[in-house]
């Protein structure tokens, strides 16, 4: 989980604390990852699997992209790319 940030963001933090000021570890035990990868994923050195993404945003009672963002001028070098 080391390496370079991810361009991914996410609202976690701010949601966890909308919802009642839900810890990460109640958050990590609803989605099933630890702790320490909760803490990654809010802090942006790691972006989570697509099924986890999901299960995050179930946990959080938020959609997908309530809760995870792509910055648009990457996503603009994508579709360059193809």
């Amino acid at each position: 989980m080391g390496g370079k940030p991810t361009r991914v963001t996410n609202a976690i933090r701010a949601l966890r604390f909308a919802r009642g000021e839900m810890t990460q570890a109640e958050l990590a035990e609803r989605v099933g990852v630890t702790r320490q990868t909760v803490i990654a994923i809010e802090q942006g050195r790691y972006s989570p699997s697509l099924e986890t993404a999901f299960l995050i945003a179930r946990a959080l009672d938020a959609r997908l992209d309530e809760v995870f963002a792509y910055p648009e001028d990457a996503a603009d070098g994508a579709r360059a790319a193809r």
